[in-house]
């Protein structure tokens, strides 16, 4: 994967700046941030409900061993 480095970033920042102005960034960085929270909270989610149904059929093998 490729790697930015600072300046790189300041480089990108002001493109941004250039292409959308200093009166567009603020709302483009806090619907970026938006969008990254509910993806984290969305993987989160998924995560859980994967671990859950892993310790369900872990918690159904082991009965059906302990049966036999």
């Amino acid at each position: 994967m490729m790697q930015i480095g600072i300046p790189g970033l300041i480089l990108i920042l002001i493109i941004a700046l250039v292409i959308f102005g200093p009166k567009k960034l603020p709302e483009l960085g806090k619907a970026t941030g938006q969008t990254l929270k509910e993806f984290k909270k969305s993987t989160r989610e998924l995560t859980e409900d994967v671990t859950d149904e892993v310790k369900e059929v872990q918690d159904i093998t082991s009965n059906d061993s302990k049966k036999s």
